[in-house]
């Protein structure tokens, strides 16, 4: 094992509240003033100081899966209905407070992560909504019109919220543009103008309702989620020629219902008990045609998810408390997959396959508060599972894994804390690696699927330092070393006439992060109530690639993300505005005959916001200020990489158009 790797990255982060104040506990409450120009709780959440949004992994089970968010203390029972979207239902009116969590708290479920926030609602009763319209205009003179209303009501300590969304947005991955394709000695087979448009429509019905139960509280949501989507590709040749042809459909439904039941046992213990189900269902169709070749190819996917999980909390003294879960699952997975290329019908490694995963989880943890500067914790989690597939791949196997983590959190005094975690993490499987697939949009790349795979497992170290300073300042920087085994990647699966390319694992390998974030009070700099909030992260990574036996870096991992964000508040306009930055990245993935590899460059977004009345906001967008591009560039070899020569380079960019995006929302 080796030592955790640090690097020094200096960064300034900073609070955007004058009147924060922290608990002994590590609690740092802003209240709703803090926020001003702020329409909803996830306006607030994303410009809490020394906090960066994650709206949770897509995993199976509930552990991992909630993000970084609490709402009133507890994780919402939801996976499908994303984190984001739950906060942007819940109106400012109706938050209290906003409290960042920095290291742990009583009672505070982490959700494994060393900082969280939790979003504190008023309790008073009445009703609180609102209705908005957005029309979205794109470059390419389509116009997208969009509605959505939601409502909470509160009575007698019951609470019932019920929202509807119905839009239609784009995909901002394609646009008009150029694609050429060459030789290694730079003849050009392949040149052409590009031109492409996709978008998808939300048909969104949620709900929830709350009320107290048997010296308990007892919380049911649900919600269908219908997101059809389409993309249409036209490449028109130029050399040699011709015109080739895409045509995309995905027709997605999602369902899902969860109930969360809390009660204190005495003035020591609490008890949670949650059960959640879920339903996707997704029909993929593909249709792709050219002077040489005409392919479709279809996916009919069906999963469910079914969890039930009960925790159970005790303070054992003032300073060390214990809490445990058991959480059970069932998973299933029933795929069908079909390809014809020139009228024959092609035969798919896993293209046809059920899948089921029984799963069980358990947990110990106990968190000590050793000093009044000084806080420990210590977690075991023990899962086991059972995976079957029948089909086209009929396996059955068991696995088992122990995953223990160990925490320190040290605040010598309120402006300085350093986080040390030590964690033994186990990633899931994904059941998309199981089936067979098609990457789409005209590149001919079909990906064969892989059941028989075990878990990626990795050593974790992390040591994350924050300094606050001026009155509203903070600096954080992070590091972690990962020291992988199992490593989930593309690979070579088969041999001779049924060789082809499928996940697999590949072996061992490393990963190193580095992260800094900084939100800067602009004040002392000539802006009064502005603030400016940033962070990023870099990425370091080596496996053996499967094919060549030489180094190289993990598939479609990013080495570089960053993002920043600028508000002011104009409190004698009654109005906010501010510019979003999400950077370019790039991500590479290596398969058996090609590397692919997809740029995107930056996206910036400028927003004005205005209350024309008390109950009246006004909001427009300039998206995309910068125009970005999306390029995918594709290495195709003759063969497998390590026995055959570079065939040719093919490189498809897209430019994607400014928009506006101008919205209305009424406050009932």
């Amino acid at each position: 094992m080796r030592y955790l790797k640090l690097a020094a990255v200096a960064a300034i982060v900073c609070a955007g509240a004058a009147h924060a104040a922290e608990a002994p506990s590590g609690v740092i409450s802003y209240p709703a003033t803090t926020f001003p120009g702020a329409t909803t709780a996830y306006d607030m959440v994303t410009r809490a100081p020394g906090f960066t949004f994650d709206k949770g992994a897509v995993v199976r089970g509930l552990e991992g899966s909630g993000g970084n968010v609490l709402v009133d203390g507890e994780t919402p029972v939801s996976k499908n209905d994303t984190l984001d979207e739950v906060l942007r239902r819940i109106p400012a009116g109706s938050v209290a407070h906003i409290d960042v969590v920095r290291g742990g708290a009583p009672g505070i479920d982490m959700q494994g992560r060393t900082v969280v926030v939790n979003v504190v609602r008023k309790s008073v009763a009445g009703f609180h909504g609102a209705l908005s319209a957005n029309l979205w205009f794109l470059a390419d003179h389509r116009v997208l019109t969009g509605v959505r209303g939601e409502g909470q009501w509160r009575w007698d300590g019951k609470l019932l919220e019920l929202a509807a969304v119905l839009g239609k947005g784009p995909d901002d991955l394609l646009g008009r543009g150029s694609r050429v394709r060459v030789t290694p000695t730079g003849a050009v087979l392949v040149r052409s103008r590009v031109e492409g448009d996709g978008g998808g429509t939300r048909e969104w019905v949620i709900g929830a309702f709350e009320t107290p139960l048997q010296g308990g509280r007892l919380r049911i949501n649900g919600a269908i989620l219908p997101n059809p989507y389409s993309a249409e590709i036209t490449d028109r040749l130029s050399v040699p020629g011709g015109k080739e042809y895409e045509y995309d459909t995905q027709d997605k439904i999602q369902g899902e219902l969860g109930a969360r039941y809390t009660r204190n046992l005495g003035a020591k213990s609490s008890l949670e008990a949650v059960a959640f189900q879920q339903w996707n269902n997704n029909d993929t169709k593909a249709r792709f045609t050219s002077p040489a070749v005409s392919r479709n190819f279809e996916l009919d996917k069906q999963v469910s998810e079914s969890v039930g999980r009960a925790l159970l909390r005790h303070r054992l003294m003032p300073t060390l408390s214990v809490e445990g879960y058991l959480e059970g699952a069932l998973n299933t997975l029933d795929s069908r997959t079909t390809l014809v290329q020139n009228a024959v019908n092609v035969r798919l490694p896993a293209a046809n396959v059920q899948v089921e995963e029984k799963r069980v989880e358990a947990s110990a943890k106990a968190r000590w508060q050793a000093t009044s500067t000084l806080t420990a914790e210590a977690q075991v989690r023990r899962e086991s599972s059972t995976i079957s597939s029948a089909g086209d791949v009929v396996l059955e196997k068991t696995l088992a894994f122990t995953k223990p983590k160990l925490a320190f959190t040290w605040s010598p005094d309120p402006q300085n804390q350093l986080r040390l975690r030590f964690e033994r993490e186990v990633t899931q499987l994904n059941f998309d690696d199981f089936i067979a697939s098609s990457s789409l949009v005209n590149t001919g790349a079909l990906l064969a699927g892989n059941p028989d795979l075990a878990p990626q497992k990795a050593w974790v170290g992390e040591v994350e330092f924050e300094h606050r300073f001026w009155t509203s300042g903070v600096a954080s920087v992070g590091a972690r070393h990962y020291e992988l085994t199992d490593v989930i990647d593309r690979a070579p699966v088969g041999s001779g006439a049924n060789l082809s390319d499928a996940p697999g694992n590949i072996g061992a390998g490393t990963k190193d992060e580095v992260t800094a974030a900084f939100a800067l009070p602009l004040a002392k700099f000539g802006l009064p109530a502005a603030q400016l909030k940033a962070q990023a992260t870099w990425r370091w990574s080596q496996v053996t690639d499967p094919v060549t036996h030489r180094n190289r870096e993990i598939s479609i991992l990013h080495p570089v993300d960053w993002e920043a964000h600028f508000t002011q508040a104009l409190p004698a306009q009654n109005a906010n505005w501010g510019m979003d930055v999400t950077g370019a990245f790039r991500e590479r993935a290596f398969r058996l005959t090609e590397i692919e590899t997809k740029k995107v460059d930056t996206w910036i977004v400028v927003y004005y916001e205005a209350k024309l009345k008390p109950d009246l906001i006004f909001r427009a967008e300039l998206q995309n200020l910068g125009q970005r591009d999306s390029k995918r560039i594709r290495d195709v070899y003759l063969g497998p990489r390590n026995l055959a020569g570079l065939s040719y380079t093919d490189d498809r960019d897209f430019q994607y158009g400014q928009q506006l995006l101008v919205r209305l929302r009424k406050v009932l």
